[in-house]
C-alpha cells in the first residue's frame, strides 16, 4: 500500500476533537516500537497507565485496533500514529510485524476466510479444543485479575466518600476504565467512564453513583462465585462485563415462530457505537429486544415500524428475560396492528421490574406497556412531563418529546409502550385511535 497523506489521515477522523488530540500526540515521545509493512502500521503509545496502548491499523481495509479505552474509531492514538507514518516521522519499515498487530491482522483474516466459506457453502473448520482451552483459561486468569484490582478500588472509593469521588478528574476514571479494558472488562470499564461525566453533571449524582458502586460491588462477588450461578445468571453477568456470544452461535438454537408485533424501537449513541433497540412481542407474549450496532460513521440497519406484524423467526441469546434476540431469517411484513395490546398500571408496570431485577439486578431498563395514561405537562419551574394512569399513579418522561405526546394524545388516555430506566419511562409508541405511532 502507497504512503497516506496528511489530507487523507484527517478524512478519516470522526470528528475535529479527535483531530486536535491526535494532533497532539503526533510526536515521537509518547511512543514505542513503531513499524510498518505493506498493509499494516503499528505501535504502542504511552497513556496515563503503566501498560502504553497497542495501536494496530490495517490499511487495506482500512481498520483500526488499540487497546485504549476510548468510544471513537479511529481513536486520537491511531490516527496520531498515522499521521506520523504520512510524514515519515516513525513506524518504520520493517518485515515482521508487532506480534500484536500479527495477531489482530491473523484474527481479522481467519474471520474473514470463515465468513467467506460460509457464503460459498463449506464446512468450517473444527476449532481446536486444547487451544481453545488454553485461551479460555489464560483470559479468565486475566478477568480475575482486573476484578481484584477494582475490588480494591471500589474499597478504596467506599473509604475515602463519595464526595471526594466527585473531585476527581475525568482522567482518574478513565485510568481505571483503561485497566478494566486491560483485563478484559470493557462492559464495566464504559460504566465507569460514563460515570466520570455524570458525577459532574447530574444532580442526583450522589444517588446515581451509590447506586452504581453498590451495583460493581455485586458484580465482584458475582464473578468470584460464578461457579455456582445457574446458565441465565452467568449469562447475563457475561452480558454485562462485554463478553459478547457469537451471532453465529445463536443462529443455531432453536427459533421462535411469529408472528411477532413491533412494540417499539429506540437509537442511542454509546460514543463510538451506535445503538438501536427493537422491542417485539410473540404470539405467546414472549417479548424479546433485538439490538443492532454499529461504528460512528456506518449506518445501522433500518428500524422497523412500531406496530408492525413481522413474519419471521427469532432466535434468543441465553440469560434472563426479556432476553436479546436476533431475526433467524428473512423479515417479511404482514401489516399493521391497531394497538399494541393489554397493557398495565404503573403500579403493575413497577412489580413487574422489581421481579425482573430480582432474576437479574444488572439491567439497566425494562419494557413497560402501560394502558390509558394521560400525559401531564410539568409543572412551573418543572422539566420533562409525566404519564399518569386511572388511580393517579405517575411515571416522570424521559427522553420525550413532550410537544409530540400531548398533540397525539390530546389530553386524553391512550396506552403507551416504553423503557422504564430510574425510575423514569421513554416512550417509544403509542396506540391512538386505532393506530400504532411513534412520538
Amino acid at each position: 500500500m502507497g504512503r497516506w497523506t496528511e489530507e487523507r489521515v484527517l478524512q478519516a477522523a470522526p470528528d475535529q476533537a479527535s483531530i486536535a488530540a491526535a494532533q497532539k500526540l503526533a510526536r515521537p515521545g509518547p511512543w514505542s516500537e513503531t513499524g510498518s509493512n505493506d498493509v499494516l502500521v503499528w505501535g504502542k503509545c504511552q497513556g496515563s497507565g503503566k501498560t502504553p496502548y497497542q495501536v494496530s491499523i490495517d490499511l487495506a481495509a482500512p481498520a483500526y485496533r488499540c487497546s485504549c479505552p476510548s468510544r471513537k474509531f479511529p481513536c486520537k492514538h491511531a490516527l496520531a500514529l498515522l499521521l506520523m507514518w504520512a510524514r515519515g516521522e516513525a513506524a518504520e519499515v520493517r518485515g515482521q510485524a508487532a506480534d500484536f498487530a500479527e495477531e489482530w491482522a491473523a484474527t481479522r483474516a481467519g474471520r474473514a476466510e470463515r465468513s467467506a466459506a460460509r457464503g460459498r457453502g463449506e464446512p468450517g473448520q473444527q476449532a481446536d479444543p486444547a487451544a481453545q482451552a488454553k485461551r479460555l483459561a489464560a483470559r479468565l486468569e486475566l478477568m480475575d485479575a482486573g476484578m481484584d484490582d477494582f475490588a480494591r478500588w471500589l474499597t478504596d472509593l467506599a473509604r475515602t466518600g463519595l464526595a471526594a469521588a466527585r473531585t476527581q478528574p475525568y482522567a482518574w476514571w478513565d485510568a481505571t476504565a483503561a485497566r478494566l479494558v486491560d483485563a478484559q472488562l470493557p462492559g464495566l470499564a464504559d460504566q465507569v467512564r460514563a460515570m466520570g461525566a455524570a458525577v459532574h453533571g447530574r444532580a442526583d449524582w450522589a444517588d446515581h453513583l451509590l447506586l452504581r458502586a453498590g451495583r460493581w460491588w455485586a458484580v465482584t462477588r458475582a464473578w468470584a462465585m460464578r461457579e455456582g450461578l445457574s446458565p441465565e445468571e452467568l449469562a447475563d453477568l457475561r452480558a454485562l462485563l462485554g463478553w459478547g456470544t457469537a451471532s453465529a452461535d445463536i443462529q443455531g438454537t432453536e427459533s421462535l415462530p411469529g408472528p411477532w408485533l413491533v412494540l417499539g424501537a429506540h437509537r442511542s449513541d454509546e460514543g463510538r457505537l451506535l445503538e438501536q433497540r427493537t422491542w417485539l412481542r410473540g404470539p405467546d407474549g414472549t417479548v424479546v429486544v433485538v439490538l443492532d450496532v454499529a461504528p460512528q460513521g456506518q449506518a445501522l440497519a433500518v428500524p422497523q415500524l412500531a406496530g408492525a406484524l413481522l413474519d419471521v423467526a427469532v432466535a434468543r441469546y441465553p440469560g434472563s428475560a426479556p432476553r436479546r434476540a436476533m431475526f433467524a431469517g428473512a423479515v417479511r411484513p404482514l401489516g399493521l396492528a391497531p394497538d399494541l395490546g393489554p397493557g398495565t398500571t404503573v403500579a403493575e408496570a413497577f412489580a413487574a421490574e422489581a421481579a425482573a431485577v430480582g432474576l437479574s439486578p444488572w439491567r439497566d431498563r425494562h419494557p413497560v406497556l402501560l394502558a390509558g395514561v394521560r400525559v401531564v405537562p410539568p409543572a412551573e419551574g418543572e422539566r420533562g412531563g409525566w404519564v399518569a394512569d386511572s388511580s393517579g399513579d405517575a411515571l416522570p418522561l424521559a427522553d420525550a418529546p413532550l410537544a409530540s405526546l400531548l398533540a397525539l394524545s390530546g389530553g386524553h388516555p391512550v396506552d403507551m409502550f416504553g423503557e422504564l430506566e430510574e425510575g423514569r419511562v421513554r416512550p417509544l409508541s403509542l396506540a391512538v385511535g386505532g393506530v400504532v405511532v411513534t412520538p
